[in-house]
């Protein structure tokens, strides 16, 4: 067999794709599209490592952070830049305050000119927020003249919240102001690599990207008795099998090659589409989505090759003969032994990986790789013997139940191919979402702060006023309680001759209520002073308690000295809201020197009544206004790694794309099958079925092989899931609410697509589709 017969014989199977006339462009059209939603989402999957790079790239362009050992000294080319970040009804919002101290100071990348005091520049998608009525409370908080917009530069995403606006007064020892020579920070060091994530990211890449692989094939073996038929006629004309069978690659070669035309189409679609989405706060520019050049050719040229080699080993068992196929008889029963070496292969290349952890190393990513692919790739080869052994034995029933008996019988092969993409999509995710939960603990901690005393701090800067501050606070819609306490250091020794020798505490200023927030007090009136404890980090306390001891505290040009009065009692910290135990001396605004009042900061923590809506939005627009360089928290109960936090997202974004492939993939799939069918529903309508019966086979066609995908799913997944449990070293344990959660979600996608299948399934059960030319 010569090189020129194949491409003869296969450039022949391209011509009959096209020239069938209507019939051969619609099996064509419908092959193209389900290859065609594939690669789509294949050449997404090769473009994101490159959104990924481009969105760090430009977060690093305009990195404004500087550390004091770096921070210049003013010059005609620094610039001034505040952090003004908060959120809006839990959406991010970054906030600038830029203030040039010469006319070199840089721009920050998107921005051609600065803001003058009073007016900001925004990013179109805050423009529009601000601009709605959605957007009153912000617009209180944000209150600057909008007289520019950000151009794309300067946003990591076409929908992120941003603004920045000038000012005039800052200061560096503000705090979150910074002063640049420069935007953009150099890339850091990289951080190790966690073995753990590594085989996360790996794990998760790969079930998201099997279940496209698995609807391809099955695409490019639409209108598959069709063509078989059509073969039979090539053999009475002379062709022998081989030829056949490379006329037939051929056919499928051709479908392929459109649906790489049209995945390409869908693909620049969805790219503009995307500039316009956000997904759990991700949002992207068109530009980011431009796939790496070595994956896009490696797409284009596996897809047209896994449809020959497809199309190949599928007629491998068909014998194609003059008069007809020998499928129309009664098939030879699937084989089981060959069909568990695939998961029993892939469990022994993860074996060697067994109880690894995060202590002994990085995972082999080939092995991993190599294990979940043939676990996965077992149910495709598992679900056909499933489905032909359980509808074998399925008895009588209605007639619609015995139509789809029969159906399946006849033919499961077919219903399977159909559900394999859903069975290995919902095996992977409850493999996945096993391992999220077995590892969640070791990136997923308690935060310290107490939710039940406080939701929301403040901190507030220098010389601002605090009694004033904390009435505004409680004067505030939605604000239950008002906790406010000044925080500073003092020392034995002013900074400019402080050495080794010196000794420091911390103090804290506040009125009783607030001050027994954080030690258990006797008795307490205005005017007291106390001395908490130790801590870990303020021991020094008991030292510096000595009657006329003079002790300074001091702020970048200021230092205030303080002498210890005599008989200050001391009393036992307890945690504060925020869940740090607080040592050093505790004074009441009665006993606080007037000097103190510029060199302390403050810290407000507020319990909010969630019962009034938006109550967060009003204690954000108070700290606003108190000023905006205050810096408000809103509190969580967990703290999560933010590199585990982005694999989780990415897994939810990738789980949707898939989810959106699935149903449009098995709805061009249920479509193509009743197209099949059309004569064999015609000529049952014609002969007095009912077409309520009719749909309620079609029902059970679809629904007998996806409960056996689903269980099949829900078992290969759970061995999945407890096998990567144990290669991180945790516990075995099965969650039973995800598992049902996720054949669930299975189940749902099924029955839209059913449910979406009706309407065309009611045309093509009409007499007149009898009629044939």
């Amino acid at each position: 067999m010569n090189l020129r017969q194949w491409s003869r014989d296969l450039g022949l199977g391209v011509r009959f794709a096209f020239a069938g006339g209507r019939e051969g462009w619609v099996r064509a059209g419908l092959t193209a599209v389900g290859v065609g939603l594939g690669v789509a989402l294949l050449l997404l999957a090769a473009a994101l490592p490159g959104v990924i790079v481009e969105r760090h790239s430009r977060e690093q362009a305009r990195s404004d952070y500087t550390f004091m050992a770096e921070e210049p000294a003013r010059a005609d080319n620094t610039l001034l830049v505040a952090q003004t970040d908060t959120t809006f009804r839990s959406k991010s919002v970054r906030g600038r305050l830029l203030e040039p101290e010469g006319p070199r100071a840089p721009l920050p990348p998107g921005v051609d000119a600065f803001p003058a005091k009073g007016e900001m520049v925004v990013s179109p998608a805050l423009k529009r927020l601000l601009t709605s009525d959605g957007g009153k409370l912000l617009r209180e908080r944000v209150p600057y003249r909008i007289v520019g917009t950000i151009t794309e530069p300067g946003l990591v995403g076409s929908q992120e919240l941003a603004y920045f606006a000038g000012a005039t007064g800052l200061h560096t020892d503000d705090p979150g102001v910074n002063r640049l020579t420069r935007f953009g920070t150099p890339n850091p060091e990289p951080e190790k690599a966690d073995p753990v994530l590594v085989l996360l990211s790996v794990v998760m890449i790969t079930v998201l990207l099997m279940p496209v692989a698995v609807f391809i094939a099955a695409a490019v073996r639409f209108g598959g008795e069709r063509r078989d038929r059509r073969l039979a006629a090539l053999r009475l004309v002379g062709a022998d099998g081989g030829m056949t069978r490379r006329v037939a690659a051929g056919e499928a070669m051709a479908g392929a090659l459109l649906g790489l035309v049209l995945g390409t189409v869908f693909f620049l679609f969805g790219r503009q589409v995307a500039g316009s989405l956000e997904v759990l706060e991700i949002s992207i520019w068109p530009s980011y989505l431009n796939p790496s050049p070595a994956l896009a050719a490696l797409v284009a040229v596996a897809v047209p090759a896994a449809a020959v080699l497809v199309t190949l080993l599928a007629l491998r068992g068909v014998v194609i003969e003059p008069l007809g196929v020998v499928r129309a008889a009664k098939p030879a029963r699937r084989r089981l032994w060959w069909r568990l070496l695939l998961p029993l292969a892939g469990l022994a290349m993860l074996y060697p990986m067994m109880g690894q952890g995060n202590s002994e190393g990085n995972f082999n990513q080939y092995l991993v790789v190599g294990g979940v692919l043939l676990l996965l790739v077992g149910v495709t080869a598992l679900l056909p013997w499933l489905v032909e052994r359980v509808v074998a034995r399925l008895g009588s029933g209605g007639i619609a139940w015995q139509l789809a008996v029969r159906r399946l019988q006849l033919s499961s092969g077919t219903a399977a191919r159909m559900v394999n993409g859903i069975a290995v999509a919902v095996a992977g995710a409850i493999a996945l979402q096993m391992l999220f939960a077995g590892v969640d603990d070791q990136y997923t901690k308690p935060s310290k702060e107490d939710l039940s005393r406080a939701q929301i701090q403040v901190s507030v800067p220098k010389g601002t006023p605090l009694a004033d501050t904390a009435r505004r606070f409680e004067d505030t819609k939605g604000v239950r309680r008002v906790i406010a306490l000044s925080e500073g250091y003092l020392s034995d020794a002013p900074s400019t001759t402080a050495d080794d020798a010196t000794h420091g505490t911390e103090v804290a200023v506040g009125d009783c209520a607030a001050l027994r927030e954080v030690a258990k007090l006797p008795s307490c009136k205005d005017g007291d002073i106390f001395l908490a404890d130790g801590t870990s980090y303020s021991t020094d306390g008991p030292l510096l308690n000595k009657p006329g001891k003079k002790l300074y505290i001091e702020d970048a040009d200021t230092v205030v000295t303080w002498k210890v009065p005599a008989g200050i009692p001391q009393v036992t910290a307890v945690e504060d809201p925020s869940g740090g135990l607080r040592g050093g001396f505790l004074m009441t605004p009665g006993a606080m020197p007037r000097d103190f009042a510029g060199v302390v900061s403050g810290q407000v923590y507020l319990s909010i009544d969630r019962s009034v809506p938006d109550a967060d939005e009003y204690a954000l627009n108070t700290a606003a206004a108190v000023d905006p360089l205050a810096s408000p928290m809103m509190w969580s109960g967990t703290e999560t790694s933010p590199r585990y936090e982005s694999i989780r997202t990415g897994l939810s974004v990738g789980a949707i794309c898939v989810l959106a492939l699935i149903g449009a993939s098995l709805l061009v799939s249920q479509l193509e099958q009743l197209r099949e069918r059309r004569k064999l529903l015609s000529s049952l309508v014609a002969f007095g079925t009912r077409r309520r019966t009719l749909s309620m086979s079609v029902l059970w066609q679809t629904a007998i092989p996806i409960g056996l995908g689903l269980v099949l799913a829900s078992v290969v997944g759970v061995t999945l899931g407890a096998v990567l449990l144990r290669m991180t070293d945790q516990p075995v344990g099965v969650n039973w609410q995800v598992v049902l959660s996720m054949t669930g979600i299975g189940a749902v996608v099924v029955l839209l697509v059913t449910l979406l299948s009706l309407p065309p399934l009611i045309r093509l059960m009409r007499p007149d589709g009898l009629r044939t030319e």
